[in-house]
């Protein structure tokens, strides 16, 4: 019987995908020359089983019933695969190339086989794995199975079955299911166009699949998976980068050409547009750290482009509450490596100075590289993110159960105390059956990153614990979008910064020339209204009006006689107190809230206790420049710049509290018997007397030239005693005590005044910077009105 010759016109087979299935990527190929077929030793060398990037070709009629038989005939190597990988998908098993023989005289393949995909062992190679753990060890596909087709090229130049195995010692896949085996997953022309259309208009991987499934009727119809998809388009986007690159390189280069304080940086080669990543930070982002750098968020999951590239902002949080850009990053490549490097390059543009907090996305490629560029930050999940991961993996549990999203909420936000949460946490994981959930007990493990009782004890820049940091995914909002490639980017790039500008601009405005309504007679509102800027005060005063309701008494457990426990409850409240530690000495007080720790401002409670023990302005440390209209001033003031009235009002306040807190000691000993009361009373009596005449004698002082002098005549008197002594003569005891008291006092009026020097200084540098703040003000204005004109 002649051998049957079966003509494909075919282009060559090969899965579709570029990722990876199992050991499938992992093949070796055998190239023995023709005049060797013989010898005990080929050389091995690598072979790429899925070259061709062509459709599969199906064949038709009588023939896809064929079984393969040596001796059958084919015009090309490209037939003989794409038959064998056609009667694989009918059996239902993934084929690959395994080994191949070349002519000794010209190079040329003369010999192939293609084996069952499941062929031979994984090959472990001690040496790559001995020293090093394996985090994500791939699944073992490979069990030796013996299914081959090899084909032998005729001296005609067609190609014949040499050798046949049809068994197989593994289960083969059903036909619903053989579209999920690598060698039978391609991308179709068509589905390619929809892809590309889809792309464009700004979707992702997992949308456009469902848009597929439903175009195609059935995930089985489409031929290919979700990660052959995510690959195409990750190609799609690096050929369509390779035009548009250029673009961001010149736009960058421009920047710094204007301005040499621009600052921007590549990953990879820059003059061969071989690029990784890319971040830049202009000179305004950079000042604004320095005013503002205190916490920062960072965000990869705003895609501004249609190249969905994570287009990642560095933001923070300003003087008045607005979002404040410190720079922007393209990241090309999302791998730990990357983003070292671009934390690393973005610390030195920042002159090296690593931020108390940082924000950002649940992913651990990030965490672990925070946790090298900087390890004494604090790293906080968004909590935002992760509430919108809830709502998409317990889809199901949202429609089943419609109170859990608020009992969730509940849980998180509220508890005062990590006692609470922990116990509210069980509470809720065991009354909707949820102990088992992998992701929800992935995000418990990281709780203490984003649950905020486990947060208040660092700084955020938030002005409540379960508010929305409106730095996070904000600040381009309105201006970008999925559609925008990289030559519209840097136009609404620019406008964004230009409208944050004027926002932050009006804001000053208003904080310098609307004066806000006190609703207390309370010097510390007076206080606050001329040092916080207008939205900050109005937080300020909200707590401060807050302690209106509330009730400071003390508490009998203190330890310390310097610290007391104050418990302060809101009216009709008992049950719910929080606890502030008050040092009277050092005018400290640290409240169980923890809200000055987390945003800088002070909470009701400790206002509460600072009104009961007569406190009347805000401690200077208490005071943060970064949330006072003067943040952005390059003056540094240990204390605010406040009139002398207000000094005299907080060192009154110290020498009130010190009196009572030692009074109170005195009055404790000298009540536990007769005897120490007596003793008391009269060293109070006597104390009392002196008290007395040191103010009849307050207003008599007075100071020539720099010297204390009481009554004249008896300075006259002494200064004849003293004037009379004999030169030489030695002072008595009594004229140097008094020499002592004249040069104390002379010291202590010096020192106030300086004091009085150094507060007139300090008053004079706010209005200079008031001054200059007010025509950069009037410059804005002007700029906005010339535009509005044209």
């Amino acid at each position: 019987m002649d051998a049957e010759v079966l003509e494909f016109d075919i282009g060559l087979g090969g899965g579709g995908s570029s990722g990876r299935d199992g050991d499938d990527d992992a093949n070796i190929g055998l190239d023995v020359d023709e005049d060797m077929a013989d010898s005990p030793a080929p050389s091995i060398i690598a072979c790429n089983s899925n070259g061709g990037g062509g459709e599969i070709y199906l064949p038709e009629g009588d023939v896809q019933d064929l079984e393969p038989y040596e001796g059958m005939e084919f015009e090309s190597e490209e037939a003989a695969k794409a038959f064998y990988n056609s009667y694989a998908r009918r059996v239902g098993f993934s084929t690959r190339v395994s080994s191949s023989r070349r002519s000794r005289r010209d190079g040329a393949i003369i010999q192939r086989q293609f084996v069952c995909a499941k062929e031979g062992f994984r090959n472990l190679n001690e040496k790559r794995t001995k020293d090093r753990e394996i985090k994500r060890p791939r699944t073992i596909t490979r069990v030796g199975c013996k299914a081959s087709l090899s084909v032998k090229m005729q001296d005609s130049g067609k190609w014949v079955v040499s050798g046949f195995v049809r068994g197989h010692n593994h289960e083969l896949v059903p036909p619903d299911q053989v579209h999920w085996l690598r060698s039978h997953r391609q991308i179709s022309g068509p589905a390619k166009t929809l892809i590309d259309t889809l792309q464009a208009a700004g979707m992702g991987p997992r949308r456009i699949m469902s848009a597929l499934i439903k175009e195609y009727g059935g995930i089985s119809k489409v031929g290919f998976t979700e990660v052959d998809c995510r690959n195409y388009m990750r190609n799609n986007r690096q050929r369509s980068l390779e035009g548009d690159i250029q673009l961001l390189l010149d736009y960058l280069r421009q920047m710094q050409a204007e301005n040499p304080n621009f600052f921007y940086a590549v990953q990879g080669d820059e003059d061969q547009a071989l690029i990784s990543n890319v971040f830049w930070a202009d000179p305004k982002s950079r000042m604004n750290y320095t005013y503002f750098g205190d916490t920062v968020t960072f965000d990869t999951t705003y895609r501004s482009n249609r190249y969905r590239l994570p287009f990642a902002p560095f933001t923070g949080v300003n003087h008045h509450g607005q979002p404040v850009l410190f720079g922007c990053a393209f990241l090309i490549n999302e791998s730990e490596a990357s983003f070292v490097w671009l934390f690393k390059t973005w610390l030195m543009a920042m002159s090296g100075h690593p931020p108390v907090s940082i924000t950002t996305d649940h992913d651990a490629v990030i965490r672990s590289a925070i946790m090298q560029v900087f390890p004494e930050t604090r790293h906080r999940l968004c909590k935002w993110h992760i509430f919108k991961k809830c709502q998409e993996k317990l889809s199901h549990l949202f429609l089943k159960h419609p109170t859990f999203e608020a009992d969730f909420h509940k849980c998180v936000n509220l508890p005062e105390s990590i006692e609470e949460f922990e116990s509210c946490w069980l509470l809720l994981v065991d009354r909707y059956e949820l102990r088992d959930h992998e992701w929800l007990q992935t995000i418990y493990n990281d709780r203490r990153q984003w649950v905020p009782v486990y947060l208040r004890d660092t700084f955020f820049a938030e002005m409540s614990i379960t508010q929305r940091s409106d730095s996070m995914n904000s600040y381009f909002d309105g201006f970008v979008n999925a559609s925008t490639n990289l030559n519209q980017f840097f136009k609404l790039y620019e406008k964004a910064l230009e409208s944050r500008n004027e926002k932050e601009v009006r804001a000053d405005y208003d904080t310098m020339n609307i004066s806000p309504a006190l609703k207390t007679p309370s010097p510390m509102e007076k206080q606050a209204s001329e040092l916080y800027t207008g939205k900050l005060f109005m937080r300020f005063q909200e707590e401060l009006v807050g302690t209106l309701t509330f009730m400071a008494s003390k508490s009998d457990d203190d330890d310390d006689a310097d610290i007391i426990t104050y418990q302060v409850e809101k009216f009709g409240e008992d049950h719910k107190a929080h606890y502030v530690k008050f040092n009277v000495l050092e005018m400290k007080a640290t409240c169980s809230c923890q809200m000055f720790e987390f945003s800088g401002l002070l909470c009701r409670h400790v206002l509460a206790v600072f009104r009961v023990t007569n406190v009347l302005t805000l401690p200077s440390h208490y005071i943060l420049k970064r949330w006072t209209r003067n943040a952005r001033t390059s003056v540094i003031l240990e204390e605010p710049a406040s009139d002398v009235y207000t000094n005299y009002l907080e060192s009154h306040t110290v020498r009130y509290n010190t009196l009572r807190h030692e009074a109170f000691k005195f009055v404790d000993e000298g009540s536990k018997s007769l005897d120490t009361y007596n003793l008391a009373i009269g060293a109070l009596q006597e104390a009392a007397k002196r008290v007395a005449f040191a103010t009849k004698n307050e207003g008599r002082t007075m100071m020539v030239n720099g010297r204390i002098r009481g009554d004249s005549a008896r300075d006259a008197s002494q200064a004849n005693t003293i004037n009379h002594k004999m030169p030489g003569q030695p002072l008595s005891e009594d004229d140097m005590d008094k020499k002592i008291r004249e040069l104390t006092n002379e010291l202590e009026y010096a020192s106030r005044k300086c004091e009085v020097y150094r507060a007139n200084l300090l008053s004079v540098l706010k209005d200079i910077e008031d001054h200059k703040l007010q025509l950069s003000i009037k410059v804005q204005n002007i700029k906005i009105s010339m535009k509005d004109g044209l």
